[in-house]
């Protein structure tokens, strides 16, 4: 299927979009008005974008079905500042029922249940019940058209950092694990972070890697190894050799078994490969793989 978005009605482009461009993380946005009324809701076109300066951005779009504005935004035009709040799994319930379209005079902390909490440098409450908050002055505003859908970038620059202690390690650096980030999908649909499925992906260092046209022909195009097992093998920034010290009795076995049969014993030494592979042993595969060479 091919979708011509000018074509598209823009329900439809809302539907396709936010299914196929996910997960997204949920900015929960507390702002203030120049009256001192407080607003909390969820934003999921939200993301981080500069360290230095820090720079995260979210939108607040304008109502497809009226082309009406959102409290948010209102908000930071009067009192440039937000808070935001990191939605953990534990909270994403009440935080859904916060994007409640209330009235401007009723409060989305009493409605959800959470807890307003004194930020430190800025206007806006915290919510305490969240775990990491983020104290940001909102450097500009960038409207990006005039119809409903249309999104406005608030560009906020953060100040005050808090993690709550049980997410640190003893370096007082954020434990991935422990975090349980929720991201928005299409639809009703979220996902959850947890230990069940995050997975770690060697970055490349300051050596490049060897990259996959330098594979050797029969690794590349393997019929057992996937484009994953490739990118992996070729990660490396130089070419492994074979080890003599390197004693594995499986691969052993297969050479005993199958060297009388060199197409048996490639798949054979492929998927034993894919197997370390799987679990991160990438100089073990290499030597797997060499050994067929």
């Amino acid at each position: 299927m091919i979708l011509d978005l000018q074509q598209l009605k823009p329900i439809d482009k809302q539907y396709y979009l936010q299914h196929v461009i996910a997960p997204r993380p949920v900015c929960f946005a507390s702002t203030i008005d120049k009256e001192g009324r407080v607003n909390l809701s969820p934003f999921s076109f939200f993301n981080l974008f500069s360290t230095q300066p820090p720079i995260v951005v979210f939108s607040p779009s304008r109502r497809l079905r009226d082309n009406t504005t959102k409290h948010t935004l209102e908000n930071v035009l009067e009192v440039p500042e937000v808070v935001i709040n990191i939605v953990t799994y534990d909270m994403v319930q009440q935080v859904s029922l916060a994007s409640c379209e209330f009235p401007k005079e009723v409060s989305e902390f009493i409605k959800a249940g959470f807890t307003e909490q004194p930020a430190t440098v800025v206007k806006p409450p915290m919510v305490k019940e969240s775990h990491i908050k983020l104290e940001c002055r909102v450097n500009d505003i960038k409207p990006l058209g005039t119809e409903g859908g249309s999104g406005n970038l608030v560009i906020c620059e953060i100040l005050v950092l808090h993690i709550d202690d049980s997410l640190l390690d003893e370096n007082n650096k954020p434990i991935q694990q422990k975090i349980h980030h929720i991201a928005r999908l299409g639809g009703n649909w979220y996902c959850k972070v947890d230990e069940s499925n995050l997975f770690e992906v060697e970055k490349p260092n300051v050596k490049l890697g060897i990259g996959i046209d330098s594979l050797p022909a029969t690794v590349k195009n393997s019929k057992i190894l996937t484009g994953n097992h490739l990118g992996q093998l070729a990660n490396v920034h130089e070419m492994p050799v074979i080890d003599p010290a390197f004693n594995d009795d499986h691969l052993k076995q297969i050479i005993q078994y199958y060297s009388i049969n060199p197409e048996e014993m490639e798949k054979e030494l492929h998927s034993y490969a894919k197997k370390l592979l799987n679990n991160g042993k990438v100089l073990e595969a290499w030597q797997v793989l060499l050994a067929g060479a």
